[in-house]
């Protein structure tokens, strides 16, 4: 008799990484429920576009919900199911002021929802994205899971910080949860208030690029197809850690992906200076031992290659657009 096939749940299926999560399981056989609230914290026609991959495929389907106040998608979940839980508001710089309500909401409540669900569903396991904000500026680096302080610089940090202490107390409970703290997660489909998003279409349209501060602040970047490899293998392994780090391995400035991606084009970036941000860390970078030792994951894709394949996508994109 052929094994029924694994069953999971996404949210934020239609973002950045969950969309390609959600194409991942799908080649590997899964049956996969997306849910995604569509927030207008970027275009839906972009969230959409996200999801063209999937279009017509009988093992994915999707539904259009507010996991902070909807029911409606926990019906989806049965006995044995897997939750991906992607779904946050994200964006360091825009958690300050009045609009740390829209984080408290949809990461803080949203995800104690999302494992009061697992747990009264019977789901097996549920793998959630927490950040390599919760770490802030280290006072040490590379940045260990068991013994690198958590000191977040920004509200959104804040809400990532208490969503592990929530992931511990439902873990506490029974709850089979792997947290993972995403490092700077870059490729084709990449948010477009991200940095190298916005590099890349600057380059692409020639138009000068905003840079804040003195461009040697520098980010450990992970490639999207190395995020979904470590998530699902989060969602695998017998006994997971409470919480991984992942990272690409490499970490650069700047500066330094601004020549690269000079380079890979062709043409030079405008640049314009402006005062540092608040919120923002001057480094990251992460041990990743604890994820090579317990899921047998280590990152795949370079940073040079990766970043030609994000510059690849958006310069296809841009040229569709200029056709239509």
């Amino acid at each position: 008799m052929t094994a029924a096939p694994r069953r999971a749940l996404v949210t934020g299926a239609a973002g950045f990484i969950g969309s390609h999560l959600c194409e991942r399981l799908v080649s590997d056989g899964w049956r996969v429920v997306g849910v995604d609230c569509f927030t207008d914290y970027y275009p839906r026609a972009d969230k959409q576009a996200n999801l063209a991959g999937l279009a017509g495929e009988p093992r994915f389907s999707l539904l259009e919900a507010d996991l902070a106040a909807d029911d409606d998608w926990r019906a989806a979940l049965r006995p044995g199911d897997t939750i991906f839980h992607l779904a946050a508001q994200a964006g360091v710089r825009g958690s300050f002021g009045d609009s740390f309500a829209r984080y408290a909401r949809d990461n803080l409540l949203a995800t104690q929802r999302v494992l009061e669900a697992a747990g009264s569903a019977g789901c097996r396991r549920v793998v959630w994205a927490s950040s390599s904000s919760v770490y802030g500026d280290s006072a040490t680096y590379p940045c260990r899971e068991d013994s690198t302080a958590l000191a977040p610089r920004s509200p959104y940090g804040v809400t990532k910080r208490a969503c592990e202490d929530l992931a511990d107390v439902y873990r506490d409970g029974g709850l089979s949860i792997a947290g993972l703290r995403y490092f700077t997660v870059y490729g084709p489909r990449q948010r477009p208030d991200m940095a190298l998003r916005r590099i890349c279409e600057a380059l692409v349209r020639r138009r000068p690029f905003t840079i804040n501060g003195d461009g040697f602040q520098s980010r450990d970047f992970t490639y999207v197809s190395d995020a979904v490899d470590a998530t699902l293998r989060a969602a695998l392994v017998a006994d997971p850690a409470p919480v991984y780090n992942v990272g690409g391995g490499e970490e650069a400035t700047l500066l330094r992906v601004i020549a690269v991606l000079e380079r890979l084009l062709g043409a030079p970036l405008e640049l314009q200076r402006i005062g540092a941000q608040r919120g923002d860390v001057r480094r990251t970078a992460a041990d990743v031992s604890l994820a090579r030792r317990s899921l047998g994951w280590a990152p795949r894709v370079g940073l040079e290659a990766g970043l030609e394949r994000q510059l690849d996508w958006v310069r296809a994109r841009h040229q569709r657009r200029s056709v239509a």
